[in-house]
């Protein structure tokens, strides 16, 4: 059965908003949000225990297959910004998170991205199977 589970609770990891990833308006160049979204999955699935470089070193990856982002207000050089991130909905071989980018309380971007487990060849694999010990980190999350 590949039963669907929804939505954890919010996991929030803050950083400081670098001249670098800014552009001559002085506001956020909007690629980096993708950026943010990845930190924001990578140090969810590292506070669950397990870090990406482990599960990638079991054969696993997760490569994204869908990205969506809505832009609401513009971060800006040195902001200090919060990047929330859950797990939106799984399966065993699926991995849906929603994130959002704060300043403060001010939301300034939302979105989510959608990925699929697969093995070293790329080929779709079940993450309960392939690596159950994850499946139940997720499983177990708040």
């Amino acid at each position: 059965m590949n039963e669907t589970m929804e939505l954890s609770a919010w996991f929030a990891y803050t950083l400081r908003v670098r001249y670098q990833e800014t552009d001559q308006m002085g506001v956020v160049y909007h690629t980096n949000y993708v950026n943010w979204f990845e930190i924001g999955r990578t140090e969810l699935i590292r506070s669950m225990g397990m870090t990406y470089k482990e599960i990638e070193e079991k054969g696993v990856l997760l490569p994204l297959i869908d990205l969506q982002m809505q832009f609401k207000l513009p971060a800006k050089y040195d902001d200090l910004i919060t990047i929330r991130t859950r797990i939106a909905e799984y399966s065993s071989i699926r991995l849906h998170f929603d994130s959002e980018i704060r300043r403060g309380e001010e939301l300034l971007v939302s979105g989510s991205t959608k990925h699929v487990w697969v093995n070293r060849v790329w080929k779709p694999t079940r993450i309960d199977r392939a690596l159950p010990e994850l499946y139940a980190l997720i499983h177990n999350q708040p």
